[in-house]
Parts: C-alpha cells; structure tokens; sequence
C-alpha cells in the first residue's frame, strides 16, 4: 500500500473494526471506484461509491486475498452497483457530461486545473465513443489496474471475450487519437501502452 503500512496489517485492522485501517482502504482505492463510476455516467457517482464502501464494509470479515484480490473484490461490487444503477434507471449507460463535477476538484493552480480539465474533457469524449463493454474493459484495466482475469471475474465474462473488447476498445481510441492529430503529429503515447502487461 502507498500509506507505508503493510496491506496485511491494514487488511487484519480493516476485518477487525479498526476505523483506521478501513479508512487507509477507502482513501486507497475510492478515487479511481468513483472515477470509474462517474466516466460510466452514474447519476450519482458519490452515492454509488458509498455504496460500493457499505457493501465493502459489510463483506469485508469474509474476504480472503492479497492487495489485487481486494482490488478486484472492491471493483465487482462497484460494477454490480453500476449494473443496478442502470436498471434502476431503465435506460442505456451513457458517459457523464456533466463539467459541474469537476469544478469542484479545481481552485488551486491554474495550470493544473486547465490540465486536468483538458485531460478530464478529453478522456470523457474519448470514451463516449466507445460501446459500454469496450468501456468497462479499458477503464477496469486502466482505472482500477486489474489484470485480464481479473476484468473476466468482474464482468462475468470470459478471458477470450475481455482480450477482444480490450483490443475493439483501443483500436477504436486510436481511430479517434489519430483523427483528432494533425496531420504528421503524434498525440504521445496510445493508449495501449497503459495495458502492455
């Protein structure tokens, strides 16, 4: 874990009660829960998320695992959270487009807010483009840093099936990297380059 505790020991808190060790778990792994939520246009993403910690909370005594089982544990519930939402809602998942969001992790440095802006901006129109699988594929391996197996195990799917929509999704990004360059310019890095593992 980056807070210098080892997982063990924050995993045996967090199963005991401990409000630290819980907390340490939360504040590790719910920006990208959330980031992938709200790029997948939850209504709410916070709520969801909250969701995602209650049900995490709750189940937490029975787990079994190291740090990426609990990771992949941790995004199953989200995505099941994220399945019900769109149920409950009764209509196709779409991206959020919704700037307000984001005004809220701005005020700071100027810089870094028109950075991640562009960035925020730029990674949503990128990803309404894609079918809702491709993208729960490319955000699950990028966002949430699960392996092959571990996205099969999320969405219920197999390895075989998760590889092609990986391979669909990031084809399809770079069409659209390469569409939006100029001419003889390269946009950095493609995207597959975060999935080379």
């Amino acid at each position: 874990m980056r807070t210098g505790v080892a997982f063990d020991d924050v995993l045996a808190g967090a199963q005991a009660g401990a409000a630290w060790a819980f907390e340490v778990l939360y504040r590790e792994l719910s920006p990208a829960v959330t980031g992938y939520l709200r790029l997948h246009g939850a209504a709410e993403p916070d709520d969801l998320a909250s969701e995602t910690f209650i049900s995490v909370l709750t189940g937490l005594a029975r787990f079994r695992g190291d740090e990426e089982a609990l990771r992949a544990w941790v995004f199953t519930i989200a995505h099941r959270r994220l399945v019900d939402d769109w149920r409950r809602r009764g209509r196709r998942p779409q991206v959020a487009d919704d700037d307000a969001s984001f005004d809220a992790r701005c005020g700071g440095d100027v810089e870094d807010d028109v950075l991640v802006r562009v960035g925020t901006d730029d990674v949503h129109r990128l990803c309404a483009t894609l079918p809702a699988d491709q993208r729960a594929v490319l955000l699950l391996r990028v966002l949430a840093d699960l392996t092959v197996e571990q996205v099969a195990q999320v969405m219920g799917r197999s390895v075989g099936s998760v590889k092609a929509l990986q391979r669909r999704g990031l084809a399809s990004l770079r069409t659209a990297l390469d569409a939006a360059s100029p001419a003889g310019v390269t946009a950095g890095a493609h995207p597959s380059a975060a999935l080379r593992r």
